[in-house]
């Protein structure tokens, strides 16, 4: 009885209003990539050597929040290197299924299933057709950067909003199809599964000295599980060129996108406002 409600539950999806917001949700997702890989050519992306740690802006901060590759060391200075687009779009990849109601893949399948975005795979879940897109990789970046060192500060202006708009929009439509396609995220690390239920995978590295050999927890998943903000610290107009470590309390944060589109010249929505302490006070000299 149970397999034949399954069966049948299986025909009403996937749902046909929602195939635009799927397809929408993919349009956004190519006009994001393109549009950081474009904005980061004139705007500095530094990302820490030892730690996840991201910054947008001329020169890398001074505050000592480093723990370290393996968080051995505690409130260090960063050591900064050139960031890319993986380090402001944060990829977080999922097991393809071919549809959302298949046997749950075993551990000793693990092999079998090819990974891809899980934003992809949930929009294709959603009955999105990618098209000549291929799920396998990112959108090809490198059309977004053709002739981008000769724009004006105008075009540059225009990109940014451009991209913010697309952000605001993968994240409203991915909130949407969460609504009605489940996913699934760890309670102890970032592994997530577009599904009815989690894998069996045992890929967590959490408990690899637990009898259960890391078998993952699963709990519903939400916007930030499939697409990361990536906080970053936000420097305003009354803020020092370099932030210190002094003024920590002060300093504002944004998402790493939402920081970079308002460095390209875009408006931060409104929303964002309390998180970036725009009319905050600056710390003390």
């Amino acid at each position: 009885m149970i397999l034949k409600r399954i069966e049948e539950r299986a025909k009403e999806y996937p749902i046909n209003r929602l195939r635009p917001v799927a397809h929408e949700v993919l349009r956004a997702r190519t006009i994001l990539y393109h549009g950081v890989s474009t904005l980061i050519q004139h705007i500095p992306i530094w990302a820490c050597q030892y730690c996840p740690e991201v910054y947008i802006g001329e020169n890398g901060h001074l505050i000592r929040t480093c723990g370290g590759s393996r968080h051995q060391a505690k409130n260090q200075v960063h050591k900064w290197v050139k960031g890319s687009v993986q380090h402001i779009l944060v990829p977080v990849e999922t097991f393809h299924l071919q549809n959302m109601f298949q046997n749950v893949i075993e551990h000793d399948n693990r092999f079998d299933y090819d990974r891809i975005a899980a934003v992809v795979e949930l929009c294709l879940q959603a009955g999105a057709d990618p098209g000549n897109q291929n799920i396998y990789s990112s959108p090809d970046v490198e059309k977004g950067i053709v002739g981008t060192k000769s724009l004006s500060d105008d075009d540059i202006r225009l990109v940014a909003r451009g991209t913010l708009n697309a952000w605001e929009t993968l994240r409203s439509g991915v909130q949407k199809l969460l609504l009605v396609y489940p996913a699934k995220v760890c309670k102890h690390c970032s592994e997530v599964h577009v599904g009815q239920s989690g894998h069996k995978a045992r890929l967590c590295g959490v408990f690899k000295y637990e009898s259960w050999r890391g078998t993952h927890f699963w709990k519903k998943a939400a916007v930030d599980d499939l697409v990361p903000p990536n906080i970053v610290w936000h420097r305003r107009p009354q803020d020092p060129p370099v932030l210190v470590d002094i003024g920590r309390g002060y300093y504002g944060h944004a998402p790493a996108v939402v920081d970079l589109c308002a460095k390209g010249g875009a408006i931060a929505p409104s929303k964002y406002s309390y998180m970036m302490k725009v009319d905050g006070l600056t710390a003390p000299v």
